[in-house]
């Protein structure tokens, strides 16, 4: 884990400047026109019904079998007509991110109390508050949009600008925050300088004293969130309550043929048995990757060699990929392509909310 940032007393926040009601209106437009391209049409009306800024009436006039351009010219002329906000136009963002989740890299942090600290009751409107005052008060153009989702969550958007630029609406950062939990799922940005800040609001905002980044990241945000809350194997409890354990197997013998005869049954058992106590019953988080870096020296009892003189270690990096790794893990055993168990390098990633190893002689 790598610790982001310490806490650091803020400047007086800096009034902004001026604009035209007509400029902010162009940007709005342009904006929301962006937005809604991006929306596949199969998901327009849902999206649109979500955002519950245009009203049901409003909908009802918009022919949504046009040309999509078309579509998308009759619904910001809508928008305009009910003076959309930066901050409208920036929850259709949010809801659309939320649909699309898997199009971001989410990355994992956790942050800590001082020993002995008390808990205080959470307050999210408080939360909201404090958090957009303090980047407000270090960064003059910053705009930060809220959205409340399932679980007490809440959907943070950080468009960030600088003292002297307004803020970037189509490079923002998003923050998903659990109430009451130490954790905060963050999208990876190439904003790096802004994670700091990022860091000191969450902290501040939820009454932490340390944030620090997880080796631990994915496209898929649920899956992230099931590992680090212990949710995944909640399905496991009651799937197949009312069947034997001995008589259930891993998914993999349904599409078997029926001609082929294992010749070690008992072996066939041991692997199905031990792959069972590893992996559960239930259908894995998805993860897309681990990676493993190795470094070690070369040790040798004979004096002689290039690498036997060689004072710096040797170094290797080893990415396991898949589209569902854990899925492919956890069928290797039984599929014969693997003795059981696996070894603990690959199936701890779970238990150690982690997919990015470092691996060094002790």
């Amino acid at each position: 884990m790598n610790e982001i940032g310490n806490i650091y007393q803020l400047e007086p926040p800096i009034e902004e400047t001026d604009k035209s009601a007509k400029e902010m209106d162009e940007i709005v437009a342009e904006f929301i026109k962006r937005t809604i391209l991006k929306i596949p049409m199969a998901e327009m009306i849902t999206i649109l019904k979500a955002w519950d800024f245009l009203s049901e009436n409003q909908l009802q006039t918009i022919n949504f079998r046009k040309r999509k351009e078309s579509l998308v010219h009759d619904l910001v002329m809508l928008c305009e007509e009910k003076h959309a906000s930066v901050n409208d136009a920036a929850l259709l963002d949010i809801i659309y991110t939320q649909f699309h989740q898997h199009q971001k890299v989410w990355d994992v942090f956790q942050m800590t109390k001082e020993p002995g600290e008390d808990i205080d009751l959470f307050d999210m409107k408080q939360f909201k508050s404090s958090f957009k005052k303090i980047l407000q008060r270090a960064l003059k153009n910053v705009s930060v949009t809220f959205r409340d989702a399932e679980e007490n969550a809440v959907w943070i958007r950080i468009a960030w600008g600088t003292q002297y630029k307004k803020p970037n609406q189509y490079k923002p950062t998003y923050v998903v925050y659990y109430s009451q939990t130490p954790y905060a799922f963050i999208s990876s940005s190439r904003l790096r300088s802004s994670i700091p800040l990022l860091g000191q609001a969450l902290t501040i905002a939820s009454k932490h004293h340390r944030i620090v980044k997880m080796d631990f990241r994915s496209r898929y945000l649920d899956s992230l969130k099931a590992i680090v809350f212990k949710q995944y194997n909640q399905t496991f409890e009651t799937h197949n309550a009312s069947t034997p354990l001995q008589e259930r197997n891993l998914g993999l013998d349904i599409n078997m043929d029926s001609r082929i005869i294992h010749e070690n049954i008992i072996e066939k058992d041991r692997v199905q048995r031990v792959t069972q106590e590893i992996f559960g019953d239930y259908p894995q988080p998805r993860l897309e990757f681990a990676q493993y870096k190795l470094e070690t020296k070369f040790k040798s009892d004979l004096n002689r060699g290039i690498l036997a003189e060689r004072k710096e270690p040797l170094r290797c990096l080893v990415k396991f990929s898949s589209p569902n790794l854990l899925e492919a893990l956890k069928s290797l055993a039984p599929a014969g392509i693997a003795d059981a168990p696996l070894s603990p390098l690959l199936t701890c990633i779970p238990q150690k909310r982690m997919n990015y190893f470092k691996i060094k002689d002790k």
